[in-house]
């Protein structure tokens, strides 16, 4: 699957995340909070607002691609509940929030949007977590 010719990532997106690479239909994304291990996959198809304005192959393929990304984050956060929601009500273009969840997170157990203003990453530590990520999900 490519990119639809007149796909580009949101502004705001660009702006709130850190590009891990691509799958066959979504671009993934590190979102820049460390208050949550917090990941984002957007489909990359022009238009696309909601889900169902995929057709139902792209839909099918989004679902793995969440199942993908879950698993690893999960596996590799060892987090006690995975949040999976795609909004849209700030940024309309099409995205899929992954987040892993902690009892002792500072949102728990209300949604993260909102709770606490965003933190930066430490360098070092979000290279270590996008490189084992991209292992765990075949980006390299």
């Amino acid at each position: 699957m490519s990119a639809s010719p007149t796909w580009s990532l949101h502004t705001q997106l660009q702006k709130d995340t850190i590009d891990i690479g691509d799958l066959p239909l979504s671009r993934v994304l590190v979102v820049k909070d460390a208050h949550y291990p917090w990941l984002m996959l957007v489909p990359r198809r022009a238009d696309a607002i909601e889900i169902i304005d995929l057709d139902e192959v792209e839909q099918g393929q989004l679902m793995t691609e969440i199942n993908r990304v879950g698993r690893a984050l999960k596996e590799i956060t060892k987090c006690d509940k995975l949040n999976i929601a795609a909004l849209g009500n700030v940024v309309p273009q099409l995205h899929v929030h992954v987040i892993a969840r902690r009892s002792s997170d500072a949102a728990w157990p209300r949604p993260v949007w909102g709770v606490m203003p965003p933190l930066a990453h430490d360098a070092g530590e979000v290279q270590a977590f996008m490189t084992e990520l991209r292992r765990k999900i075949w980006l390299g």
